[in-house]
């Protein structure tokens, strides 16, 4: 159910319980450059295929740190977290939503490709001593300012400091919902610096690092 104070804001953003089996389907998707089979369900985010911002994301960003902590914030089904954990099976992915169903779907992808290195967890459930060597999300824009601001004064200084050209926090946003805004927020309020890296199809790529 859409959260009252947030009329605008799709449903997919509070769906709570797990998909039932009668609800998941599978569908097929290029993650990591192959085909694979995955399951999806209404009430998550692009539950039809992978939506364009994360494939402009996935296309511009460079390969995620081989070890450590990568962050998949705001999960959905799971394209990033299962890219993340292909091409880094070293390395732990950290799978957070606020949806159960999402989570659901995400810990089920991941088992289905055989990927033992992902964790899927609530905000809450991440412990707090946990830093993140790359971060990947295409942020939940349409919940609104506060919430979104909050999101990213919650898991933006938990970056561990960069070491590499693949480290950082990696955002895509549409230029037209505020991208650039965006950014002068984090560098004014967070004091984390950014640099937009490159632009495609309406979408700007954002990378905060420390």
């Amino acid at each position: 159910m859409t959260d009252p104070a947030l009329p605008d804001v799709p449903d997919h953003y509070f769906t709570g319980a797990p998909a039932t089996d009668a609800e998941r389907r599978t569908k097929t998707v290029r993650i990591a450059g192959r085909e694979v089979e995955v399951e999806v369900a209404a009430g998550v985010f692009s539950p039809g295929r992978i939506d364009l911002g994360t494939q402009v994301l996935l296309r511009e960003v460079p390969a995620p740190p081989a070890e450590g902590n990568l962050l998949d914030l705001g999960c959905g089904w799971g394209p990033l977290t299962l890219t993340l954990a292909t091409e880094s099976p070293r390395a732990t992915v950290w799978a957070v939503d606020v949806s159960e169903r999402a989570l659901d779907l995400t810990r089920r992808n991941a088992e289905r490709l055989g990927l033992d290195n992902v964790r899927t967890a609530t905000p809450d459930a991440v412990p707090a001593d946990v830093t993140f060597a790359a971060i990947w999300s295409n942020p939940p824009i349409r919940v609104g300012k506060d919430v979104l601001h909050g999101m990213l004064r919650t898991w933006l200084p938990r970056l561990a400091p960069t070491t590499s050209d693949a480290d950082g926090a990696w955002l895509v946003v549409q230029k037209n919902l505020g991208s650039d805004s965006l950014a002068r927020w984090v560098e004014a309020h967070l004091e984390l610096p950014v640099e937009r890296t490159n632009s495609a199809k309406g979408y700007r790529i954002l990378r905060v690092t420390r």
